[in-house]
């Protein structure tokens, strides 16, 4: 059952009245219904290896396989990134931009070689931001793989300019402690700079650049007029106490953050930080500070975070196992590997009373899949209907669920594509990331490539009103028909 743990200032105490008092705000319980359920199914009645399948309102409208150097088995697909008409997928070995002018056709326009490791990846005007999580010999794109024992080692953000989307240029790099795992973009209030939280975990007192306790994020300040000139400005501890560590069944204890999602317009954050969830207030991008935490003792891995558009709602993913286990047969109980849906109660910034998340309900997908199937809870993004609740997230080989949580105790599928199995033998695969753009649903596949999706329900019809110039997923718009 969720609980908070209590306050945690994120750094040396600032009073602003916003923390909540008490050691435990109490525990709250909630009866697990019907939509956490699989569907019963014989194994002869799952999808065989490479089968498409999916509901009636999803139609496929294309695929495009990975791309040489991009197509090898240890080369995950990953993040995307929209920009105008269009998407950038991360890959281990570096990104893919692709020209979706016409979703139903999607070009290759460039493929930058750049290897690193997970390949988190946000764009911003001519700018993109990729996240190295492999140590490097140095910070340049083909430099040999290295070791986390050697101090001179790269890990962090790269820096590319992408103003020609068919020869991106190299600009910059930053090292950050740990790497970058994830990264968040924080776009300035001034126009002219970014901000980005760069999540990382798993220090070792074997790592010179990774050192015990890892309890912080790095912030990193880029001039826009002249990225080359990034740089850290600031690594507040989020874990004063040192965070979540001795809850039975994590797959790591608190040691900074996996990822955040940041909401610019309402200056809050919401950050899945391994054994706890946090929100922050961010209305000072470079001093953001943590004014409520949970903890749930059915999580493994708090792994992402999404506010519904109105900010009154979050929804925490578990990505137990790893993202590398089979959690999605009868054998793991409803509860883990899933979505927990959290009200948030009271708002957050200056003057504001106190914020408290309250536990309403988990949700995770309905069918069963294979024990030769990797599948969890992973990334995904509201699909804009103004005034409802509906999301879009990757299973890996679950496959792409679309999901209503208007009702946050009953939430429900409402539509899926899923694959059946990559081979008979368990194997990394499925989609890493789903997301809503423009009127189609967009799936990163880990081994498949880029698929388009376009889904058709009259709940959903008021999405297409909804345009948007720039999404980063984890920079979170606030939309209205016709803007986003």
């Amino acid at each position: 059952m969720p609980t908070s743990p209590g306050p945690s200032t994120g750094r040396a105490p600032r009073t602003r009245g916003l923390w909540r008092t008490g050691a435990l705000a109490g525990a709250v319980t909630l009866a697990l219904t019907t939509s956490l359920g699989a569907v019963p199914a014989a194994a002869d009645e799952l999808p065989g290896i490479g089968e498409v399948v999916m509901s009636d309102n999803i139609t496929h409208v294309a695929n495009v396989p990975k791309p040489a150097p991009f197509d090898t088995q240890a080369a995950y697909n990953t993040d995307l990134a929209f920009t105008g008409d269009y998407v950038i997928d991360g890959n281990y070995n570096g990104f893919v931009i692709y020209d979706i002018s016409d979703p139903t056709e999607p070009g290759i326009v460039s493929k930058v070689l750049c290897e690193g490791g997970q390949g988190d990846i946000s764009v911003s005007g001519d700018l993109l931001y990729f996240s190295v999580d492999y140590p490097r010999a140095d910070e340049n794109c083909g430099s040999p793989a290295s070791n986390a024992g050697n101090a001179d080692a790269f890990e962090g953000i790269r820096i590319f300019d992408i103003s020609d989307k068919s020869a991106p240029q190299y600009v910059a790099a930053v090292r950050t402690d740990c790497g970058s795992h994830t990264h968040t973009l924080v776009p300035g209030e001034d126009g002219k700079t970014d901000y980005l939280y760069v999540s990382s975990y798993a220090p070792s007192a074997n790592f010179p650049n990774c050192q015990p306790p890892h309890d912080k994020i790095a912030i990193i300040e880029v001039p826009l007029d002249d990225p080359a000139s990034a740089a850290i400005v600031n690594e507040p501890v989020l874990f004063p106490d040192g965070g979540n560590h001795d809850q039975p069944g994590l797959s790591r204890p608190t040691q900074g953050c996996h990822d955040i999602t940041v909401y610019p317009e309402r200056d809050i954050a919401a950050g899945a930080c391994m054994g706890d969830g946090i929100l922050m207030d961010i209305s000072d991008p470079v001093e953001p500070v943590v004014v409520e935490r949970v903890q749930d003792e059915n999580f493994a891995f708090w792994h992402s975070a999404t506010f519904s558009n109105d900010g009154k709602k979050v929804i925490f993913t578990d990505e137990l196992g790893g993202g590398g286990a089979a959690t999605c047969t009868d054998q793991t109980a409803p509860e883990h590997g899933a979505n927990a849906i959290f009200t948030l109660k009271g708002r957050i910034g200056p003057g504001a009373n106190d914020p408290e998340l309250n536990f309403a309900g988990y949700y995770k997908i309905p069918r069963l899949q294979g024990a030769n199937e990797n599948c969890v809870a992973h990334n995904g993004s509201l699909i804009p209907v103004q005034g409802k609740d509906y999301f879009v997230q990757s299973w890996y080989q679950g496959g792409v669920s679309i999901i209503d949580f208007n009702n946050p105790a009953r939430a429900r599928e409402i539509g899926y594509f899923d694959r059946g199995p990559l081979s008979e033998q368990l194997s990394m695969g499925g989609s890493w990331s789903a997301y809503y753009y423009n009127g189609y649903i967009y799936s990163s596949d880990i081994q498949k490539g880029l698929d388009v999706l376009k889904v058709e329900d009259r709940r959903l019809k008021q999405a297409e009103k909804v345009e948007y110039t720039e999404f980063n997923p984890q920079t979170q718009p606030h939309y209205k028909p016709g803007r986003g």
